[in-house]
């Protein structure tokens, strides 16, 4: 059994980014902006609400005040501000999903508040704290390894590792920097076929060709990817054909 989870909710106003509907008909957890790094009212409410009415889960996924750069630019932020921010993203998209019927069941970072929590003790405390704050049964997910993953697990909450299926690996077991090749996978032959290695061997391929070791309970495509949809149907579709059945961790 592994969880297929896309980041969604992820439009502002008349601009759209992927197939939200779409990817909601093929995954059962949603990874859905809070409006720091995108979405904005009305998208997020739309998401909660599609995402209810198909039964996949919800879970937020918080990040840096950084609208015009998508959340890909490190803030270095005070504890306490980071800890309040991630609670403020946390309460706004827990309404949108009372009203349309369900609530947050999981937390993820975003971006480089994701990549900062790798390795970033006092930033990933600082996210720890805000889900003891707001609600000590919600699951963290992040990559495994990482200081989210063991601070979470030090304070108790449920840790979820993940496995991105259309990012490059490095050989420590990173996530390639998206400014460096490798960094995106597009065919979606080639990622369901390592979701399979994934799940059979318990190893990807890095980029630098040798095998890294990953355990994961959740795999991810990243919905603003090119062709997002046609992979998360192939790795779906790859893994029902092996019997693996496919439900949300949380």
């Amino acid at each position: 059994m592994i969880d297929l989870n896309a980041d969604l909710g992820e439009s502002f106003g008349r601009w759209t980014l992927g197939d939200d509907d779409a990817m909601l008909d093929v995954v059962t957890s949603a990874n859905v902006a809070c409006g720091f790094h995108a979405g904005d009212a009305t998208t997020l409410r739309r998401t909660c609400v599609a995402a209810a009415a198909r039964g996949v889960v919800v879970g937020a996924q918080v990040g840096y005040r950084d609208l015009a750069g998508f959340g890909r630019r490190f803030v270095d932020m005070d504890p306490v501000e980071l800890t309040d921010e991630v609670l403020y993203q946390l309460g706004a998209l827990d309404g949108m999903c009372r009203v349309a019927g369900t609530a947050v069941r999981y937390l993820k970072p975003h971006g480089a508040l994701y990549n900062a929590v790798v390795h970033h003790e006092t930033q990933a405390r600082a996210v720890v704290d805000a889900v003891r704050a707001y609600d000590p049964s919600l699951p963290v997910l992040g990559l495994p390894g990482s200081e989210l993953l063991r601070l979470a697990e030090a304070a108790g909450l449920r840790a979820v590792p993940e496995f991105f299926v259309d990012r490059g690996y490095t050989a420590g077991g990173a996530l390639v920097p998206r400014s460096e090749p490798g960094a995106l996978l597009h065919d979606a032959v080639e990622v369901a076929d390592r979701v399979r290695r994934l799940l059979t061997e318990g190893v990807v391929r890095a980029v630098d060709g040798t095998d890294v070791p990953v355990r994961a309970e959740s795999a991810c495509v990243h919905g603003d990817s090119p062709g997002a949809v046609e992979m998360a149907v192939a790795v779906r579709s790859a893994l029902e054909a092996d019997g693996v059945r496919l439900a949300a961790f949380a």
